[in-house]
C-alpha cells in the first residue's frame, strides 16, 4: 500500500517547483508524468508532493441538460466542466489526470494557489472536482522567494479563503451568464437573419459598457469640425539666445484682430514688463499596481496591457517581483525595504542608485491611495534576477519596476517655473521657462522622463530686447485624441469596469472580435453597429450604473454582507428582462448587424492610397488561386499590386512608408507577435529580412 502524503496545489508549474525547493528538507524529487511535472520531498521528515495546475482545469459552461435544446438563449443552467475538453485545451489534461490520480492517496491537502479571487477559485474546484474535499490548508504569499514561501508554509491558515472564494465564485457566474446570453442573442439575430455564415458577435457584462465608452470619444471625434484661430510668436534675441514670446492670447478666434495686434507691434522694440519665478516641489511618483503598470509599459515600450501582463507574470514566476496582480499603491515595511535595496545594489546597473538610498536616515515610500486586501504593491524581490538571463521584453519590464521602487523613496525634485511678461507698444507677449534645480527622485527613472527644461537668461524689468521676428500662425483646432491601450484601462478603472485581472483580456476580446483596431484605438463599423444596436434596444446591457452596481455587489459578497446566489439570482432576473426586450426586436437587430458587419468588412478591405495611381488599394481575393493579395481600384488600367502574409489578419494602420510610399499594415497570427510592415515586398525597409539571425530571433522590421 502506498505511503500517504501531504499534497500541496500550486496554480503553475514554475511555482510548484520554487515552494517544493523552498519548503523541502532537501532537495524535491522531480517526479515527471503524462509529460507533466511534479515533485516528492519531505517537510520535518513527512511526505509531501507539490503538484501545478496550469491555470483553471475547470471552466463553466451550459449544461448537458440544456444541450438539448440547440444553441439558444436564455441559458441559466450552468456547469463546471474539465477544462481539456474544451476546443483547443487539451494540453491541460496531463495536469488535470496527475492531480486525480496524486488525490487518491493524499491524507491532507495545501492550497497553494495565487492568493486572489481567481486563484481561490480555481483550486476550489480542484479540491471539490479532483481531490473530492472542500477545504484545505492555506499558504498565502505575495512572492515566490524562498524566505516568504516558507514562512508562509510555517504560518498556514487552517482553511482556503471562503470570503475571496464567495466573490470569484460570484463573478464568474456572472461574467458567464452574461457572457453566454449576450453572444448567443447576438449571433443568433445575425445568423437567423443572414440565413448563411455563422459569425461570432460578442458582449458581456463589462465588455459591452467598455466598447460603449470608446463609441462615445469615436463619435466626438467624428462630429468634431475644426475652427481656425491664430497665434502670434515673437521672436527676441538676448545675448546671442533666440527666444520665442507668445501673445498673451494663446488663441486670437479673429484674423482682424490678429492682424491688428500684428500691425501695432511692427518696428516697435519690446521692454521687459515683470518677471515672476516660482519654486516648487514634485513628490516622487506612487508604486505600481497593476493598472499603472500596465499603462507606463504601454506609453514607454508600447506593450500591449495583456503583454505586459503576461512579461509581468514570468518574473514573478521566476521570484523577482513581487504578484503582479494588485489593486494596491501601498508598500508596507514588512516587505523589508533596506533587504531589497541592499539586493539590487548588487545589480550593476543600479548600484549607485541603491547606496544613495541606504544611505537615508528612514526610507519612506511615497504612497498612493489605493489598497488591496491581498497584496501590496508591485515590486522587486531580494532575489534579484541574473540579468543575463531575461529576455529583451523581461529586462525592460524589470528595469521600469525597479526604477519605480527606487523613485518612490527618492526626495521630492525640486523645480522652478519662470514667466517674463514683455510689452510691444501695450500689447503683452509671455516668456516660459522651466528648470530642475534639485533632481531629487527624477535621478532614479530619468530614462523614462520627458522634463521639458527652457532656461532663461537673466532678465531684468525694464530691460529693452530687439524684436527678431514677429509671426502669425494659423492654425486649427484639433480633434479629442483617441485612447490608447494604456489609458483606456485608467478609464475603466476609474469606472470599476471589470478587474485588475480582466480589463487587459476583455480589451483583447474587443479585438479580437474586429470591434476595434490600432494601437491609438479606433472604433470599427462593426463595433460602433453593435453599440449602437445594444444602446437601441437593450440599454441595459451598456449601463456602467448596472456594471458598478454588481461590482459593489461582488465586495458585499466578499465582506460577508450578501449572499453569492441572492446576487446571481438577481443577475439572472435582470437578464431574463432584458432578452425579453432582445428578443421582441431580433429582426431588427439582426438587419442593423448584417449591415454592419457588410460595411465593416468592406471598411477592413481598405487599406490606403495606390501610389502608382492614386487609386484605392483593396485586399482582394484571387478566382484562380483563393488566396489574398492587395490590388487597386484602378485595374485594369492600373494593375499595380502586393501579396499579402497568409494565415494572417491584416490591419490597416492609417500610415504610410516613407521610403517606398505604400500603406504600412499589421500582420496578426494567432499565438504569435504582430508586426507592421510596408506593402511592398521590394522596400529598401525589407532588405534584411529572412536573414538567418533575424529568422532565429523571430524579429520583423517594425516601424
Amino acid at each position: 500500500m502506498a505511503s500517504k502524503y501531504v499534497l500541496v496545489i500550486a496554480e503553475k508549474p514554475d511555482a510548484a517547483r520554487r515552494i517544493a525547493e523552498a519548503i523541502a528538507d532537501s532537495e524535491p524529487k522531480a517526479v515527471e508524468k503524462r509529460g507533466a511535472t511534479y515533485y516528492d520531498f519531505t517537510v520535518k521528515n513527512k511526505r509531501h508532493i507539490c503538484a501545478p495546475a496550469v491555470g483553471h482545469l475547470f471552466v463553466l459552461t451550459p449544461s448537458k441538460k440544456h444541450h438539448s435544446k440547440g444553441w439558444n438563449y436564455p441559458v441559466f443552467d450552468l456547469e463546471w466542466i474539465p477544462t481539456y475538453e474544451k476546443k483547443g485545451t487539451a494540453w491541460t489534461e496531463k495536469y488535470y489526470k496527475n492531480i486525480l490520480e496524486l488525490a487518491k492517496n493524499a491524507s491532507d491537502f495545501i492550497d497553494a494557489a495565487d492568493v486572489d479571487a481567481e486563484g481561490e477559485v480555481l483550486l476550489f474546484n480542484i479540491l471539490r472536482f479532483l481531490c473530492n474535499v472542500k477545504d484545505a490548508r492555506r499558504m498565502k504569499f505575495s512572492t515566490l522567494t524562498k524566505e516568504e514561501l516558507r514562512g508562509s508554509y510555517q504560518k498556514m491558515e487552517p482553511h482556503i479563503m471562503r470570503s475571496m472564494l464567495e466573490s470569484g465564485l460570484t463573478r464568474h457566474e456572472l461574467d458567464a451568464l452574461w457572457g453566454f446570453n449576450l453572444t448567443r442573442a447576438l449571433t443568433l439575430a445575425l445568423k437567423n437573419h443572414a440565413k448563411r455564415g455563422f459569425t461570432i458577435l460578442s458582449t458581456g457584462r463589462v465588455q459591452g459598457p467598455t466598447l460603449a465608452t470608446l463609441l462615445e470619444k469615436e463619435l466626438q471625434i467624428k462630429k468634431f469640425k475644426p475652427r481656425p484661430f491664430w497665434r502670434l510668436e515673437l521672436k527676441v534675441n538676448v545675448n546671442g539666445m533666440e527666444l520665442t514670446a507668445t501673445y498673451e492670447k494663446a488663441r486670437i478666434w479673429d484674423r482682424g484682430e490678429a492682424t491688428a495686434v500684428v500691425d501695432r507691434c511692427e518696428g516697435k522694440d519690446a521692454v521687459v514688463k515683470d518677471v515672476k519665478k516660482r519654486r516648487y516641489g514634485q513628490k516622487p511618483p506612487v508604486p505600481f499596481n497593476t493598472t499603472n503598470l500596465q499603462s507606463e509599459a504601454y506609453a514607454q515600450f508600447k506593450y500591449s496591457p495583456r503583454r505586459t501582463l503576461g512579461i509581468a507574470e514570468s518574473l514573478y514566476q521566476a521570484g523577482v517581483i513581487s504578484y503582479p496582480r494588485s489593486s494596491s499603491q501601498k508598500l508596507p515595511p514588512i516587505i523589508n525595504y533596506e533587504k531589497i535595496l541592499e539586493a539590487i545594489a548588487t545589480l550593476k546597473p543600479y548600484a549607485a542608485l541603491a547606496e544613495e538610498l541606504l544611505m537615508k536616515a528612514k526610507l519612506m515610500p511615497n504612497e498612493g491611495k489605493r489598497t488591496d486586501p491581498a497584496h501590496p504593491a508591485v515590486y522587486p524581490t531580494f532575489e534579484v534576477a541574473n540579468l543575463r538571463k531575461l529576455n529583451s521584453s523581461q529586462r525592460k519590464l524589470y528595469d521600469l519596476i525597479i526604477r519605480r521602487f527606487l523613485s518612490v523613496f527618492g526626495d521630492p525634485a525640486l523645480r522652478e517655473t519662470n514667466k517674463v511678461s514683455i510689452d510691444v507698444d501695450g500689447n503683452e507677449f509671455i516668456l516660459f521657462g522651466k528648470r530642475t534645480i534639485e533632481p531629487g527622485w527624477t535621478k532614479f527613472c530619468e530614462k523614462y522622463l520627458a522634463f521639458e527644461e527652457q532656461i532663461l537668461p537673466g532678465l531684468k524689468i525694464g530691460q529693452m530686447l530687439k524684436v527678431h521676428k514677429l509671426s502669425m500662425l494659423s492654425k486649427e483646432t484639433q480633434p479629442p485624441g483617441r485612447y490608447s491601450q494604456g489609458s483606456i484601462l485608467k478609464i475603466m478603472e476609474r469606472k470599476n469596469l471589470g478587474t485588475r485581472a480582466t480589463r487587459a483580456e476583455i480589451l483583447h476580446t474587443l479585438y479580437d472580435r474586429g470591434y476595434i483596431v490600432g494601437k491609438s484605438i479606433q472604433v470599427t463599423k462593426l463595433g460602433e453597429v453593435v453599440a449602437k444596436v445594444l444602446k437601441e434596444f437593450c440599454q441595459r446591457i451598456l449601463s456602467e450604473k448596472l456594471t458598478r452596481k454588481f461590482e459593489e455587489e461582488m465586495e458585499q459578497v466578499y465582506n460577508g454582507e450578501k449572499n453569492r446566489q441572492v446576487v446571481v439570482d438577481e443577475a439572472q432576473r435582470v437578464l431574463i428582462d432584458v432578452l425579453k426586450d432582445f428578443k421582441e426586436n431580433e429582426e431588427k437587430i439582426g438587419e442593423k448587424l448584417l449591415k454592419g458587419l457588410e460595411e465593416s468588412r468592406l471598411e477592413r478591405r481598405r487599406l490606403g492610397v495606390c501610389p502608382k495611381c492614386g487609386g484605392e488599394l483593396k485586399i482582394v481575393r484571387s478566382r484562380r488561386t483563393g488566396l489574398f493579395f492587395v490590388g487597386c481600384s484602378g485595374y485594369p488600367k492600373c494593375t499595380n499590386s502586393y501579396p499579402l502574409p497568409h494565415n494572417a489578419r491584416i490591419d490597416k494602420t492609417g500610415r504610410v512608408c516613407e521610403k517606398c510610399g505604400t500603406p504600412i499594415v499589421r500582420v496578426v497570427r494567432r499565438g504569435k507577435r504582430p508586426f507592421n510592415m510596408c506593402l511592398d515586398p521590394n522596400c529598401e525597409t525589407k532588405k534584411d529580412w529572412g536573414k538567418k539571425k533575424l529568422r532565429q530571433k523571430g524579429k520583423s522590421k517594425n516601424y
